[in-house]
């Protein structure tokens, strides 16, 4: 069968990852979309010592290699500017598209699948999300029969070493995130990882295949893990949890919760015993039930497997036309249902607190009092003895579920006796 030519945007760790990933499973990955594929133009402003390009044509400016005779560029270079540029300039010539560039879909992906579709060529992004986790197929193909319910996934490995260096060592968080950078699992600014800005972006594209409805990046709720604490780390623990980083989407009767934030997940679930830079996602469907995605979120061979085989699956049904192809939102264009998306003072979970208060009778009986006026029960309580010459000691809740504006509501109240000192800590609990 007539070869496949790709056209590979990017050289950086992924871009490089993706070529030898090519040279060196040719014969298998050639196998597997039953014909030949070729890089045959490589887009990147400067080489990269990692990969060996042989006689594979250079282009400095990555535009011009959709003007090349490719049949599939391969969107590597990141960013949501000259990315889309390249993207869309693609699609009108009529080129398919696989990238790994999660802001790119989460927040330009609505616009390019239209003009996919009306050029009938397909856009894949398996890599966007997770690495080398199969989730975006798994969505789409291997979970098709069912209506998702909810899906929950540590999809950012960052937050995930960090949260787990500060219970498993003791550490603080400004110290792990320093380790982190030189380790070079956080940027030098890290603010879209522990801010999670890098897991409401993927959390959108899952969200917009797991339930059929646009892209809407800007209505994620968004909470980093900068103010978590080593001591809601143990005390947590204590309760029988541990502390991650979720990203969370859950079909409700009136719309969709979209939300990124710190929660307290049973310790024994298994995606509470995920560590370190690793990821998983567990989605919940109404026949298969729930079901567990687990492995590397980032790097150089787990990121390239995915592309790869995105590449495989567009040389597949190159060939197809356009209605034969799966949707690029997993189901046809006419059938997705923009699905309101609720604001976080709709959301009802349960949660965590802590509080500084006065070691004196009748502090826990105001604080149940207003969390009774408000309709919150409390699950659990562990008060501290005082240490050595301090009048104040550390209360910690655990609610039952409530609504998330009677929570804050409660909260404020609690902030203002006279027997608590400063703000509570609150973190959401979940129990997947």
């Amino acid at each position: 069968m007539k070869a496949v030519k790709i056209g590979l945007c990017g050289l950086g760790t992924v871009g490089a990852g993706t070529f030898n990933l090519l040279s060196s499973n040719r014969n298998t990955i050639n196998a597997h979309a039953n014909r030949d594929i070729q890089i045959t133009v490589v887009g990147a402003r400067r080489d990269n010592p990692a990969c060996a390009l042989g006689d594979t044509a250079v282009e400095r400016d990555v535009l011009a290699v959709v003007d090349s005779d490719v049949d599939i560029i391969v969107e590597l270079i990141g960013g949501t500017t000259i990315a889309k540029e390249l993207v869309l300039k693609a699609i009108a010539m009529g080129k398919h598209v696989v990238t790994a560039n999660k802001a790119l879909i989460a927040e330009h992906g609505n616009e390019i699948f239209a003009a996919a579709s009306a050029q009938g060529v397909q856009v894949v992004y398996e890599a966007a999300v997770a690495g080398g986790i199969p989730i975006i197929k798994s969505l789409r193909e291997g979970l098709a029969a069912n209506r998702i319910e909810w899906l929950a996934g540590i999809i950012n490995g960052t937050g995930n070493f960090i949260l787990t260096e500060m219970r498993d060592k003791g550490r603080v968080f400004t110290d792990v995130l320093a380790e982190a950078q030189a380790l070079g699992y956080a940027e030098a600014d890290p603010t879209f990882d522990v801010e999670g800005i890098d897991a409401a972006h993927k959390l959108v594209i899952l969200a917009a295949l797991a339930f059929g409805m646009p892209l809407r990046f800007d209505a994620v709720y968004t909470e980093g893990i900068g103010n978590i604490e080593p001591a809601d780390v143990t005390y947590a623990e204590e309760l029988g949890y541990r502390i991650k980083h979720l990203g969370i989407a859950r079909r409700r009767e009136h719309g969709v919760e979209l939300r990124v934030h710190p929660t307290l997940v049973p310790e024994n679930r298994l995606i509470a015993q995920v560590d370190g830079v690793m990821n998983a996602v567990m989605v919940q469907g109404d026949a298969v039930g729930p079901t567990l995605y687990y492995g590397a979120g980032a790097g150089a061979g787990p990121t390239a497997s995915a592309v790869v085989a995105d590449i495989i699956d567009v040389a597949r049904h190159i060939d197809a036309t356009g209605d034969q192809r799966v949707a690029h939102l997993g189901v046809a264009e006419s059938a997705i249902i923009d699905l309101p998306v609720l604001d976080i003072s709709e959301v009802e979970t349960a949660c965590y607190l802590r509080a500084s208060v006065l070691d004196k009778p009748g502090v826990l009986s105001s604080i149940a009092q207003i969390m009774s006026s408000h309709g919150i029960s409390i699950e659990a309580i562990i008060q501290k003895q005082p240490e050595a010459g301090q009048d104040h000691v550390p209360l910690i809740m655990l609610t039952n579920l409530s609504s998330e504006l009677n929570l804050r509501t409660a909260i404020s109240e609690i902030e203002q006796l006279d027997t608590v000192a400063g703000a509570l800590v609150s973190i959401r609990v979940e129990a997947l």
